[in-house]
């Protein structure tokens, strides 16, 4: 996974859809058409915060480090202007996934507070969650 996207126990294919479909669903696909990646984006909040964007972004372990990672997050940042909203918000970054961190810190995102503790890493166990923002 490239960030710390949404876990739900116990889903099954079925769950998927409604899980993940939300308002714009992308995905990334190598040379010869195999998807090796994907995105969501959507309103980070209802009402009152409604003018943040937010999303999730996977991609498949092998492909880390090849651009697809960058692709689907520059899609969401772009897709988020288009739509008129104001910033982008990740709401829980797993704190042990350096990778996405560097990844959407070079994207001009920051980290504006860690929630201690907060998401269970199947190996590591609690880490803290990054909330990293980014003005659009």
């Amino acid at each position: 996974m490239s960030s710390g996207a949404v876990i739900v126990r116990d889903a099954t294919p079925e769950d998927w859809p409604a899980i993940w479909l939300v308002d714009r669903t992308v995905v990334a696909v190598e040379p010869g058409g195999r998807v090796v990646g994907t995105a969501n984006m959507y309103a980070n909040r209802p009402g009152p915060g409604l003018h943040v964007a937010s999303g999730s972004f996977m991609v498949e372990p092998a492909h880390w480090g090849k651009g697809a990672g960058r692709a689907l997050c520059e899609e969401g940042l772009d897709w988020a202007k288009r739509q008129g909203y104001r910033a982008m918000q990740f709401n829980a970054v797993a704190e042990s996934n350096a990778r996405a961190i560097a990844l959407y810190e070079s994207l001009g995102f920051e980290t504006v507070g860690t929630v201690p503790e907060a998401f269970e890493h199947p190996t590591l166990g609690y880490v803290g969650l990054c909330v990293m923002y980014r003005r659009l």
